[in-house]
């Protein structure tokens, strides 16, 4: 928990400049001297992205995306080939960013909010450099902040500074998740690197939008959560608040309710990450009592193993 005793509070968006500013420049000391000289590379090695460029088509190999058929040489020839591509060395990001009064929900001393903002921090240090751009997409359910995609570390910080610090929504409004997918879908943007940031709490109604941007970018899903999402503790009778709804509930946390719940709690989990599969992308996980820096380095490390041994 070193790491994560490191991560800094952004106070549910509260957070005002000097305070901001230094919270930030915290999290960047720590992506950076975690990060480098263990993930230090091309973005390739973080999602390695199909490029936007086509070249010349080739015999198709087991392994290979079926999204690049090459029919017509296919037709052609009778033997199935794929397009290949040209790696673009600009990769444009974009963020999509759940940023709705669930998020900011804590109960280890760090928020939802707060591991957002890390998680992005960590994916900004590792795919920036070389005419990189970043933009986001920041929804509260009754309000979609926009940060076009630009390079350099000041605009970065300025996204970073965003996501820190865009208000929740009004009581009593839900997260819109689905509507930022589709402020991400149109206009149609550059192939590039898509990351969602959410805790996906709720009905998963944006499937048909993920899968809609897994076709035309690099996906990648980001889960923060708190513990409490996941398991309850054995405390008794206790009082619940819907932090988007506001609805209050009494329960009595009994040992079959705490199963009940961690039950459900995983199923939903699953059918997250099967949408997520479905729409092309893995996730990455990531847990408010969890090391999030070391989480984030496995995560990664074994994702250039995987794609590494699918390019051999």
């Amino acid at each position: 928990m070193a790491a994560a005793d490191r991560l800094p509070s952004f106070h549910d968006g509260q957070l005002n400049d000097p305070e901001l500013t230094a919270a930030l420049k915290s999290l960047e000391l720590t992506v950076r001297r975690k990060l480098d000289g263990v993930l230090q590379g091309e973005h390739l090695g973080l999602i390695p992205g199909p490029g936007s460029e086509p070249g010349e088509a080739r015999e198709y190999q087991p392994g290979d995306d079926i999204r690049r058929m090459e029919w017509s040489v296919t037709a052609r020839t009778g033997t199935p080939h794929v397009r290949q591509m040209i790696a673009d060395r600009e990769l444009e990001t974009w963020f999509v960013v759940d940023a709705s009064a669930s998020l900011d929900f804590g109960t280890v001393g760090r928020t939802k909010r707060d591991l957002a903002v890390a998680a992005a921090s960590a994916i900004v240090h590792l795919t920036s450099g070389g005419g990189n751009r970043h933009g986001a997409i920041i929804v509260t359910g009754d309000d979609i902040v926009r940060i076009p995609a630009l390079s350099g570390r000041a605009h970065d910080r300025a996204l970073l500074k965003a996501i820190a610090t865009t208000k929740r929504s009004a009581p009593g409004v839900r997260g819109d998740l689905d509507a930022g997918l589709e402020a991400l879908r149109r206009p149609m943007r550059r192939r590039g690197l898509a990351v969602v940031i959410s805790d996906f709490l709720g009905e998963i109604d944006w499937a048909r939008s993920l899968r809609a941007i897994g076709a035309h970018h690099e996906l990648l899903g980001v889960e923060v959560l708190d513990p409490r999402d996941v398991e309850l503790p054995a405390v008794g009778p206790v009082t619940l608040r819907d932090a988007e709804s506001g609805e209050i509930v009494d329960l009595d946390v009994t040992p079959q309710v705490r199963v009940d719940y961690a039950r459900a709690s995983a199923a939903h989990r699953d059918d997250v990450h099967r949408s997520f599969r479905s729409a092309g992308g893995p996730v990455l996980s990531l847990r408010g009592d969890r090391d999030w820096i070391a989480d984030t380095v496995r995560f990664v490390a074994t994702r250039r193993r995987t794609m590494g041994a699918g390019a051999r």
